[in-house]
């Protein structure tokens, strides 16, 4: 991860709201048709902004605020990203040799960020799998490996030789990732700390056995953090509600969906609150008819109808180099 050191940045205070930086690298055994040996990529809040690809060999930006960046950045990583292209694969042969497996295609895959929440609150996290398999994590607490599967206590007995592994692992993912993400921020203050409201609706759903289940959609919004809720007159359905994982949109945003069964003929009695930093206030959805039509009628929590919708169904982290 390079410091970014040379980079003129403001030193904006914190722009509010939960952000992440994060990196998965991959390595094959053979490469394959159209498949590079190593490929990394860096993000911030789920978007691309590094990408090196063995093939090419030069890490690269991947969004447009990167160009800020001077060569020697882009130097730097390209150098750190075929250091670890070179102990990746090794690590890849050494597991191999543990699950009993000499020639085919394998890979092994690493990844690791960290995190700060709206509240000032810090995570991060460090993993390394096999086959698409977990096979290691970093229990930032102990300083220890803690294996997914039995065959992968032989690699953390190999990683545990030299404690100073899990150590720098340690000291970048609470001091340079976070400070690094920071610093990306300011970069891509335009696109990473904008806004954009969520477009919602509510759609029904019949299973076979008649049962009915409202679902409450959020899409289009930024940054990731939301809350969905469902109400019953004034009491929030906590227990009665589904809920999924807010994942990317393909597009830059993020989507989301809540769920909750309802009474036949009691559809109109339940109201979505969708909560967004993008909005002054709690926005409601309702179930309803019109023309055939489903909508979705947005008003504030106040009770006062609005519009109505129609629905429509860094730098990366050098290898392990504990000794000089």
């Amino acid at each position: 991860m390079a410091e970014l050191a040379d980079l003129k940045l403001e030193n904006k205070p914190w722009p509010g709201g939960t952000h992440s930086l994060h990196y998965h690298y991959l390595a094959l055994s053979e490469p394959g048709p159209g498949l590079p040996q190593f490929l990394a990529v860096g993000y911030v809040d789920d978007q691309p902004f590094i990408h090196y690809d063995s093939r090419v060999d030069r890490a690269k930006p991947q969004a447009p605020w990167m160009a800020a960046v001077d060569t020697q950045y882009w130097e730097t990583e390209t150098q750190k990203q075929r250091a670890w292209a070179k102990v990746q694969q090794v690590e890849t042969w050494t597991v191999m040799g543990y699950h009993n497996q000499s020639s085919g295609t394998h890979s092994t895959q690493r990844t690791f960020g960290c995190e700060i929440q709206e509240d000032g609150r810090t995570s991060s996290f460090w993993q390394f799998g096999f086959d698409g398999q977990d096979h290691l994590s970093l229990d930032l607490e102990t300083l220890s490996w803690v294996s997914a599967k039995p065959v992968a206590v032989q690699t953390k007995r190999w990683w545990e030789t030299e404690r100073c592994y899990a150590e720098y692992d340690k000291a970048y993912l609470e001091g340079l990732c976070l400070t690094s993400l920071h610093r990306y921020l300011e970069l891509g203050s335009q696109s990473l700390t904008r806004k954009e409201p969520p477009k919602v609706q509510v759609t029904r759903h019949t299973a076979e056995d008649g049962s009915i289940t409202l679902r409450c959609w959020a899409r289009g919004f930024y940054p990731r953090d939301i809350s969905l809720s469902w109400w019953l007159g004034e009491e929030e359905l906590v227990q009665e509600t589904e809920y999924v994982e807010t994942r990317p949109g393909g597009d830059g945003t993020y989507q989301t969906w809540a769920a909750v069964r309802v009474p036949t003929r009691m559809e109109n009695g339940y109201i979505c609150h969708v909560q967004h930093s993008s909005l002054n206030h709690t926005l409601t959805v309702a179930w309803g008819e019109e023309m055939g039509l489903v909508e979705g009628m947005r008003r504030s929590r106040g009770g006062s109808q609005g519009t109505q919708r129609q629905s429509h169904g860094m730098g990366l982290v050098p290898p392990f180099l504990c000794r000089p």
